[in-house]
């Protein structure tokens, strides 16, 4: 079972996951956090938002995170599903949660999630991450904080280098 890697505060730890991922065909446990897959949010979601519960929602690549428009300020928490690591859609989509959706929920990267990507899945606004290899808090900052500046803007608000030169305050 992967473990799950929260940034708190801008640094990463490791948490406790307090969802149950549920498949479609699984019975839905009496209590505690889940997460569903879009067809079975959109099944069962509003009954399970309306029972208090918290819940959050598995996107694949080739779901629009803009049909959870909105249920999103309801909604704990979105898994963003990368089936290859090769496949970047999901940077966009969590990109269009936090800036164009104003997502401020936990955004999730799930399945083939490689390190060496953390940093980018940073900048477009992940916040929790389930590594299946080995990668600790310690690697996860470090591949976070390894380059100094950054060239365009993104939703983790950092000062492109740009600005920071017009300003006078970066070293060229």
């Amino acid at each position: 079972m992967p473990k799950l890697i929260k940034l708190i505060d801008g640094r990463p730890a490791w948490a406790e996951d307090p969802f149950l991922a549920v498949a479609d065909e699984d019975a839905m446990p009496g209590q505690g956090g889940v997460i569903l897959s879009l067809t079975r949010f959109q099944a069962e979601g509003e009954g399970l938002l309306a029972a208090g519960r918290a819940v959050g929602v598995r996107l694949e690549p080739s779901e629009a995170v803009e049909g959870l428009a909105y249920d999103l300020p309801r909604l704990a928490m979105v898994a963003l599903a990368f089936p290859k690591f090769r496949d970047g859609r999901q940077y966009s989509q969590a990109t269009l949660l936090r800036e164009r959706l104003g997502y401020t929920g936990e955004i999730r990267a799930v399945g083939d999630v490689l390190r060496e990507q953390a940093n980018y899945m940073v900048r477009c606004g992940f916040d929790a991450f389930e590594f299946n290899d080995n990668t600790g808090p310690e690697e996860l900052a470090y591949v976070t904080h390894r380059f100094r500046h950054v060239y365009q803007r993104a939703a983790d608000d950092k000062t492109p280098i740009f600005v920071e030169r017009m300003k006078g305050g970066a070293d060229a």
